[in-house]
């Protein structure tokens, strides 16, 4: 499954789940298993052993990615959670794919 609506350095609010109504920026996006990364979101702690002098062990934070179901952009211009549509640009040369805002209509 491709998932290129939300991309690296989106803005995005929690639909659903624990962490239902907080925002992140998302870190990195996993297509092929339609999941993204957002930071500070989704947190899960991993007792991890001590590997030696210069990794001590204890308890740490780490992120799990979330499905993109669960996730709605933020729109950069009107602030507002929105879906994403598609434009194709009317240049005759070059044809482009833009993302829009649904509620402002504006690019992203």
């Amino acid at each position: 499954m491709k998932t290129n609506k939300i991309k690296r350095g989106d803005k995005v609010k929690i639909v659903s789940g624990k962490d239902k109504g907080r925002e992140g920026v998302v870190e990195k996006v996993f297509p092929r298993k339609a999941t993204v990364l957002v930071s500070g979101v989704n947190l899960y702690k991993k007792h991890a052993r001590a590997r030696g002098a210069g990794k001590p062990g204890g308890i740490i934070d780490i992120t799990k990615p979330l499905p993109v179901a669960k996730v709605a952009l933020i729109c950069p211009r009107c602030g507002r959670q929105t879906r994403v549509g598609y434009q194709l640009s009317k240049e005759e040369k070059k044809q482009t794919k833009t993302r829009f805002c649904k509620k402002c209509k504006e690019t992203i």
